[in-house]
């Protein structure tokens, strides 16, 4: 999947990966000076280096970036990423960073200082220095910090031995301001509190992204990047988030363009639930109030309006009945009969609308479940499906099937041209199973709890991220992916089936169950005409492929016209 999400836009990388990678820091004002100060702390003799920010602001990535190229050559690092410890453990960690060799007794604190120190003492006299970082340092606990202290007590007549920065969220500074943990704030010769990305920041941090992960255009364009920061508010790991999400949106509609609506679907999926819009989230309260007023000067219009007509039909209808009272009535006279072709015929009523298919799978909540699903998608294929053992890709392993779940796009539903199971969430973030049994005319045929359904393709795209599973038959009922240089029975049964597609796939050969360069070519060529990764591998995907363009009348396909 990621290979087809990144080709498909022409990049060498997914450009939103939240693991932190210091060839993507986005050198903003406020990561610049941050990463100054760090700089600055490493350099200078001893002490602290207190950094802060809110959750995903880009601290470790920060730290990275010193770590891989901002260090002196110098400089000996120990990183501690994980400081619930206890304090002996802490020393231990320490220690382990610095590739010491632990005394038998490592239960003393006393012993693990003294061979730190020794150590420290050693690579002064060589000219390194030694730095510890400690990430999440928030969560440290009292005694922790208090032997983080002690631990700058290590030095010489001119200068600390060890120099420690502390990386942490905005609770740090909240913790180091505790009146018992004065003497470690006193110590602490630099501070520097992250803040999140502005708004111009933001539309430049998701092009720099996008620059180094090799795109040569704009995908994101300007509402797609200022709703990102609208959502977001500027914090990098969510930004991160939303925009990865938004990509593979646009890869399953198969847009190169990325705007402000599929950055807002992909915000909706990620939290799973819908987001108002930003105009209505004033807009509606006016509203309101607006339509409540106009409907109160309705009903006091149309009060005072009616009792004007009842009292000017009394005043009209008086005279009336006084003169009736005094002559007698009229013999009644029976009613016309209208004519038979005078008779109006009722109309036909008209069909009612269709329910929306956010609609249909809203009433369908709680039958549109995975078991639901593959019991259709198995009765499709004619197998039996048992509720009560679970595992289906079991089930359909032991029937000689196999299944292959991944996120793509309709093109590639379209290559494989199989029945398949979609993941699709409705407008409350409610996801369902659905299967989808075929595509014709742009409309996606759908089974919803074993009901029979027929919608545009585009609205499906509506609710569909490129998730889906469907079943297939590995030749000889093994799962083997086919390269260069393997012998195996299902290597004849590649050569035979690309011979059949067309000619032009069948190169010679005197061991059928050999896979030699010449079919290596043939299965890139193949590959080739079919748009998928030209890589000479037969995979599961090429030998979907193939196994689709060789199918017979009774195999379930898709059948789009």
């Amino acid at each position: 999947m990621s290979r087809m999400y990144t080709s498909f836009f022409g990049l060498n990388e997914k450009p939103f990966s939240i693991t932190p990678d210091p060839r993507y820091l986005f050198m903003s004002e406020r990561h610049g000076e941050a990463l100054a100060h760090l700089v600055y702390g490493v350099t200078e003799s001893g002490g602290f280096i207190q950094l802060t920010g809110e959750v995903g602001t880009g601290k470790t990535t920060l730290v990275r970036t010193l770590l891989s190229n901002q260090l002196p050559d110098n400089a000996n690092v120990a990183v501690v990423l994980n400081p619930q410890q206890t304090a002996l453990e802490f020393l231990q960690s320490i220690c382990e960073e610095l590739h010491l060799d632990l005394p038998e007794d490592k239960s003393s604190s006393k012993v693990l200082i003294d061979l730190l120190n020794g150590h420290l003492l050693r690579a002064h006299a060589d000219g390194r220095r030694t730095i510890l970082v400690v990430d999440e340092a928030q969560n440290l606990r009292p005694d922790v910090l208090e032997q983080v202290r002690l631990l700058t007590n290590l030095e010489t007549s001119k200068q600390k031995l060890l120099q420690i920065i502390l990386i942490g969220q905005p609770e740090l500074r909240e913790l180091l301001s505790r009146n018992d943990l004065r003497q470690l704030a006193q110590r602490i010769t630099g501070r520097y509190h992250l803040e999140p990305l502005s708004l111009e920041e933001t539309a430049r941090y998701v092009e720099h992204r996008m620059k180094v992960a090799g795109a040569l255009g704009e995908i994101f364009d300007a509402g797609a990047k200022k709703e990102a920061f609208n959502i977001s508010q500027g914090v990098p790991r969510l930004i991160n988030v939303i925009c990865d999400r938004a990509l593979l949106g646009a890869f399953t509609l198969e847009t190169r363009k990325v705007n402000k609506r599929l950055v807002r679907r992909a915000a909706a999926e990620i939290s799973g639930q819908d987001l108002p819009d930003r105009g209505m989230r004033w807009l509606l309260p006016v509203l309101g109030s607006l339509v409540l007023a106009v409907i109160v000067a309705g009903v006091w219009i149309f009060m005072s309006r009616q009792q004007i007509v009842e009292q000017a039909v009394a005043d009209i209808a008086a005279p009336a009945l006084e003169q009736a009272e005094k002559e007698p009535l009229p013999e009644p006279m029976a009613a016309p009969q209208p004519e038979p072709e005078a008779i109006l015929q009722e109309p036909e009523p008209e069909p009612e609308p269709q329910a929306s298919l956010d609609e249909q799978l809203q009433l369908a909540d709680g039958l549109t479940d995975t078991e639901t699903a593959l019991s259709t998608l198995f009765d499709i294929w004619g197998i039996n499906y048992n509720r009560s053992l679970g595992n289906g890709c079991g089930q359909a392993e032991a029937a000689g099937f196999a299944c292959m779940y991944q996120r793509g796009s309709w093109s590639s539903l379209r290559q494989f041209n199989l029945p398949a199971t979609l993941t699709l969430t409705d407008s409350r973030g409610q996801t369902h199973k659905v299967v989808l049994t075929g595509i014709r005319d742009g409309n996606a045929e759908l089974s919803i709890a074993g009901v029979a359904m027929s919608h545009p393709v585009a609205s499906v795209s509506e609710l569909w991220f490129g998730d889906y599973l469907l079943l297939w038959q590995p030749p000889n009922g093994e799962i083997v992916s086919l390269r260069s240089g393997m012998r195996h029975p299902n290597v004849a049964w590649l050569r035979t089936s690309l011979a059949t597609i067309d000619n032009r796939y069948a190169p010679d050969t005197l061991d059928p169950d050999y896979f030699d360069t010449a079919l290596a070519s043939a299965v890139r060529e193949f590959q080739r005409d079919h748009r998928i990764d030209v890589d000479g591998l037969a995979g599961q995907q090429t030998q979907i492929i193939i196994q689709s363009s060789l199918a017979s009348d009774d195999t379930p396909q898709l059948a789009e016209e």
